[in-house]
Formats: structure tokens, sequence, C-alpha cells
């Protein structure tokens, strides 16, 4: 049984939803699923803009029968040739031989690469920057966005309705709960984190060539946004594109403390928790705190994105730093997280090293000023230490 969704007079949603995916490219907890979003232009042309994941084949293909009712499928555009996207590309190729493949010179070598189906050389339509497609109403033209979040990426835009169909741009985790556009829902509140964690963990390192994508957007009329994850955006886009504003530019969405840690046997979450406290009695709100053994790290890699200032406490463990802490590190580092400031807390019970490993990889990351004042222990944080947390809570509030 078919499960679209009309969007405009003539655009369909034709995607669906996997809420049975435990980890999202094998990596990424989505406890509420995840959608794979595809959309069907009814024009005199009939345009299918990227196919889903294989997981959800048999929906997607219903779908597009429905919504073609009868009619053959003339263009397909390939923005993105992720599997999560283009894995159904052979199965509308076997279902309608006809259809040309709309692309890039680089989609095209990676469609060539995933696939092995015939295609005849004249059955691709190869595009450049700025090239347009006349469907009859429409008229559809293709911007490049190379790294956003893989080399070959572009976005279609529709100069007739406004509509941004934008890849993996403006995505989000979460299955769509049978409301398709963002402001159907309450999505501040309900998923504004999920959207900061997917653009953070998929797309964070790559925050130059956002930046390049939102100044070519910021040159065109947009009215709806139609991402490959999540929701369709037709009101309040600017609360969406500011977001990704701060996001690729490393700002901080808010003044105020992470903290996480990692402790074997709860020396150093005391610590943490202690200087918790007294951030809180310095007039601090807001703090966050994880433990980063019981935390998936991708949630903590988001939440430093949001914070300006960052708390790292860690034990050390076989002269290093232990293994959780230096996994969530691995990551920060990895994601190119800046304009930040951290703070250390160490321990070890008879040789504290980890502060100066924080140090070192805290250290590759630009833009980040360490604060020289932290807090080093053996085992078990004493009173005596009390008045350096004290003294770490108040310098960090000054450069606050």
């Amino acid at each position: 049984m078919y499960n679209t969704r009309k969007l405009t007079e003539d655009l369909f949603w034709v995607g669906a939803n996997d809420r049975k995916i435990a980890l999202f490219e094998s990596v990424y907890p989505v406890p509420t699923g995840v959608s794979y979003n595809s959309y069907l232009l009814m024009d005199e042309k009939t345009v299918l803009l990227d196919t889903v994941d294989k997981s959800v084949n048999h929906q997607f293909m219903e779908n597009i029968a429905h919504v073609l009712n009868g009619r053959t499928l003339d263009y397909m555009i390939i923005n993105h040739m992720e599997p999560d996207h283009c894995a159904e590309i052979p199965t509308i190729v076997a279902k309608y031989p006809n259809v040309k493949i709309v692309c890039n010179a680089k989609i095209q070598t990676m469609i060539k690469q995933f696939f092995d189906f015939d295609l005849d050389e004249n059955q691709y339509i190869i595009v450049k920057e700025g090239d347009t497609l006349n469907t009859g109403k429409h008229n559809l033209t293709f911007v490049f966005a190379p790294m956003v979040h893989w080399p070959e990426v572009m976005v279609t835009y529709d100069t007739t309705d406004k509509i941004l169909f934008s890849a993996d741009a403006f995505g989000a985790f979460g299955a769509i709960d049978g409301n398709i556009f963002a402001d159907e829902v309450d999505w501040e509140h309900r998923y504004m984190d999920e959207a900061r964690r997917y653009y953070t963990n998929i797309v964070g390192k790559y925050g130059a060539q956002v930046q390049a994508l939102l100044k070519k957007a910021s040159g065109i009329e947009i009215k709806m946004i139609c991402p490959l994850h999540g929701y369709v955006w037709r009101k309040n886009l600017e609360l969406f594109i500011d977001k990704y504003s701060k996001w690729s530019s490393y700002t901080p969405e808010i003044n105020s403390v992470l903290i996480t840690y990692a402790s074997v046997y709860g020396g150093t979450q005391n610590a943490a928790e202690i200087l918790a406290s007294k951030l809180a009695q310095n007039g601090v709100k807001d703090i966050k705190m994880y433990d980063a053994s019981v935390t998936h790290s991708s949630y903590i890699v988001s939440d430093a994105f949001k914070y300006s200032h960052i708390v790292v406490a860690s034990t050390t463990y076989n002269n290093g730093i232990f293994v959780s802490m230096e996994n969530l590190l691995h990551d920060i580092v990895a994601h190119n997280l800046q304009n930040r400031k951290f703070a250390i807390i160490e321990n070890g019970s008879w040789a504290p090293v980890s502060g100066k490993l924080i140090k070192e990889q805290l250290a590759k990351l630009k833009n980040t000023e360490i604060l020289e004042t932290g807090v080093s222990f053996k085992s078990a944080i004493k009173e005596n230490k009390e008045e350096e947390l004290e003294n770490l809570a108040k310098v960090i509030v000054a450069s606050m």
C-alpha cells in the first residue's frame, strides 16, 4: 500500500521511514529511526529527485507507481551518491528503462563504481554548475555543493516554485511521524537536538564548505527546503538557516559549560560533579554533564558544537587517557570543532598524565583556548582540592 504526501500542486514526497534501524551509517544511534526522503515532480515531464536506502525498497516503489499512475518516469536527478539515497537507482532503471539520469560528472563516476547495470551514455544528462532542465512548467537549476559532505554533492533548485532540494543539508535524524512539514510539529523542542546531532556528526567537519553553500543560497529566493532526511520546511526557514550558519561557522549557541568525564571508580566523576555545583553557585545556568563511558559520543559532539566552554575530566589509564574519553576526543578533533574554551581535570592513582595528553589532543583544534588553570589529583578528590575546584570555576566564569 502506498504512503505518499502532496507537498505542492505537482510535487510529492515518495520516501519512506525506517524505524527498525539501530545505527545510522553503522555508527550513530537513531532511537526514533530515520526517514529517507525522495521527491517526485509531476510536470509535462516526470522527475524523481534521488532514491532511498535499500531497506525501504518496497514502500518506495509502491509510492512511485501510485503517483505516476501509469505514466512513465522521464528523469531521475541524483544529487548525492551515498547509498542511503542512491541504492535504488538500479531498481528505477530496471522498472523505467528509458529514464534519463541527470547528474554531474563526479556522480556519474560514482554510479559506475557502485553499480553494474547497463545504461547507454545518451541516457545520462551531465550537468555543470548553473545548468538548467526544463520539465514544462518548472525550470530546475543545479548548484554544486562539494564536500557537503561528499565531493560529488549538488543541490537542485526549482526556480518556478522556489524550492531547494538540499541533499544532505538541512537534514535530521528521526523518522517522520505522519506530519511532513516542520511547522506541523514542535520542531524546536522535539527535533532540534537531533538536527544538530545529525549536522555535527555527518557534516560538521566541513564548515567552510557549508558556508560556501549558504552564500550561494543567500542569493536566491527559497520558499521551501526539501532535504533527504527529516521534515520539509515551508515556514520560518530563517530558524534552520540561522542554526546552519552558527554550526558551520563553529559559533556557540549558548554561553555555558559542557562537562564530560571518564571515571572508573567514581573519583573523577566526583570532581566533575563538585565543579558543576560550584559553576552553578557562581551563576552559570544550563550546565550539561555527560559520562563519556555511558553516552554515545555523537550526543556529546553535538553539544560540544552548542556550548561555548567545555570541561574535559579523565582518569589516567594505561599511562594514557581513559579509553572512552580518548575516543570522544578523537571524534571532537575529527569533526573540526573550533572557537571553544576548554578546561582540564586529570586523575591518576600513581602517575596522573591524562591532562597533558588531553591538552595535546585539544591543541589540534583551531581557534581554541585551553585555560591554564586546571585540577590534578590522585585517586579521590579531597578537601584540600576544594579551593582548586572553586578557583577553576571562577576562572571559567571570568572567561565567559
